[in-house]
C-alpha cells in the first residue's frame, strides 16, 4: 500500500523562510517528518522554528557562504541526532540584468549560490545516505534552465547545470538506493509575483494552457511525491510543474 507517511524521517529544506521553502517544510511536516529548514540569518531561523511548532528547527545557512553550507549537517546531527534522510535543495537567489551589463560579482553570486553550494551541501549529506542505503535528493530548478530568460543568463546558467548535475549524480548513487531528482517551477504565484499589476499577471497567465499561475503547494507536492515510496523508481528526472507552459 502506498502512503505519504515520513514519520522517522529527517528532512532537510534549504530556503525555508517563505515561498516554495516553507510550503515545503510545512508539508513534510503535516506529514511527520522531522524538518530542518534554513535561512540566511538568526531570526529567519527562529521563524523557521516558530512556524513548524515542535515538529523541527530552523538552522542558519547562507548560499553564498559556502563556510556555513558546509557547517550545516554537524549543526543537523547535532541537534537531531543523525544526518537527513531526504534534502530538499531550494534555496537561490536572483542578480537578473542583461548578459553585457551583467557584473562579475552578479555571476559568480548566482552560481555561488544556487548551484555550486547544491553541490557542496549534497555532498555532505549524501554521505550518511550512501552508508544507509537509502534516500532522496529533490532540486528545485526552474523552467529558466530550460527554456531560457533574457536578463538571466546567470539564473539560467545555474538552473540547468543542476539539471546536469541532478542526472550526472543519480547515476552514480542509484546502486545505493538512493534517488536524485529536480522539480522544475514555471510561474509561481509568491511574494514576488503579487506585486505585478494584474495585466502584467495576465500576459502570464495567457500563455499557460492551463491559465493560471501555480502555487507554491503544487511545488510542493511533487516533491512530497518525489520523497516518497511512490517514486521509487523515478530517478535524474525533472518533473515540468508549470501548467503546459513548457512540455519536455
Amino acid at each position: 500500500m502506498f502512503s505519504f507517511d515520513f514519520t522517522d524521517k529527517i528532512v532537510l529544506v534549504t530556503g525555508a523562510t517563505r515561498g516554495i521553502g516553507r510550503s515545503i517544510a510545512l508539508n513534510f511536516a503535516s506529514l511527520g517528518a522531522t524538518v530542518c529548514g534554513t535561512a540566511t540569518s538568526e531570526q529567519g531561523a527562529q521563524d523557521i522554528t516558530q512556524f513548524l511548532d515542535g515538529k523541527g528547527f530552523g538552522f542558519v545557512m547562507n548560499g553564498l557562504d559556502l563556510d556555513s553550507v558546509d557547517a550545516l549537517l554537524d549543526k543537523i546531527v547535532e541537534k537531531c541526532g543523525r544526518a537527513p534522510d531526504i534534502l530538499v535543495n531550494n534555496a537561490g537567489i536572483t542578480r537578473d540584468t542583461l548578459f553585457m551589463r551583467m557584473k562579475n560579482e552578479d555571476w559568480d553570486a548566482v552560481l555561488t549560490c544556487n548551484l555550486t553550494s547544491v553541490a557542496r551541501l549534497t555532498k555532505a549529506c549524501i554521505s550518511p545516505m550512501m552508508k544507509a542505503r537509502a534516500g532522496r535528493i529533490i532540486n528545485i530548478t526552474s523552467i529558466t534552465g530550460q527554456i531560457g530568460n533574457a536578463g538571466q543568463t546567470n539564473y539560467a546558467a545555474a538552473k540547468a547545470g543542476m539539471i546536469g548535475f541532478t542526472k550526472s549524480l543519480a547515476q552514480e548513487v542509484a546502486s545505493r538506493g538512493i534517488t536524485v531528482n529536480c522539480v522544475a517551477p514555471g510561474f509561481i504565484e509568491t511574494d514576488m509575483t503579487k506585486v505585478l499589476k494584474e495585466e502584467q499577471l495576465k500576459v502570464w497567465t495567457d500563455k499557460i494552457p492551463l491559465k493560471r499561475a501555480g502555487t507554491v503547494d503544487d511545488i510542493a507536492a511533487s516533491v512530497v511525491f518525489l520523497a516518497s515510496d511512490m517514486a521509487s523508481y523515478i530517478t535524474g528526472a525533472t518533473i515540468d510543474v508549470n501548467g503546459g507552459l513548457h512540455c519536455n
